[in-house]
């Protein structure tokens, strides 16, 4: 007896399970939208048709993208506006894309996963779906250690990773996600 009322039990669970919808995330690329990230994975992009590392979501309005190696969402199309450290900070922060809050300014080791050093002049892996990346600084949220008054920077034309002056003019490239370790 106990074991029909189990087995009975057992068939309601799975057939309420059954009629539950599951969520789909809307994107605009075929396949599994979202792999656990991890930073000790790595997903090879070899051409913009074959770039499943980046998902471009159409429920940001396609303005923002799914580095599924990281589990981060970088602004599809970054501003080309440099500013200082402060007000880059401030522009993040207050940032909508996509109808969506909660930007901020990336740390340095956040930025520097989206370069590929094998890739010459702008070193994005290839088939990355970004537009308006310039090979020229960006801004982390990661203050240099040595010196508060500066803060570390990704040149994105050769890779390399240094500090700079937070009254200097850099780029910045809003960031949703991740820890966010840095103070900001």
């Amino acid at each position: 007896m106990r074991q029909k009322s189990l087995s009975v039990c057992g068939l309601v669970i799975a057939t309420l399970l059954a009629c539950v919808p599951s969520a789909r995330a809307q994107t605009v690329a075929a396949g599994p939208y979202y792999a656990t990230p991890s930073w000790d994975q790595t997903i090879a992009c070899t051409s913009t048709a074959n770039c499943p590392r980046f998902i471009v979501l159409s429920n940001f309005s396609s303005a923002a993208v799914l580095d599924r190696e990281t589990g981060l969402v970088w602004e599809q199309s970054p501003d080309t506006t440099g500013r200082s450290w402060p007000f880059a900070q401030f522009d993040c922060n207050n940032k909508v894309v996509g109808n969506r809050k909660g930007w901020r300014l990336p740390t340095n080791q956040e930025l520097a996963s989206l370069i590929d050093p094998t890739v010459p002049g702008l070193a994005l892996p290839a088939g990355h779906p970004f537009s308006n990346v310039l090979g020229i600084p960006y801004w982390s949220a990661t203050t240099d250690a040595f010196s508060a008054s500066n803060a570390w920077i990704v040149v994105l034309d050769d890779g390399r990773v240094t500090t700079s002056d937070k009254s200097n003019t850099r780029l910045i490239w809003c960031v949703r996600g991740g820890q966010g370790v840095d103070a900001q």
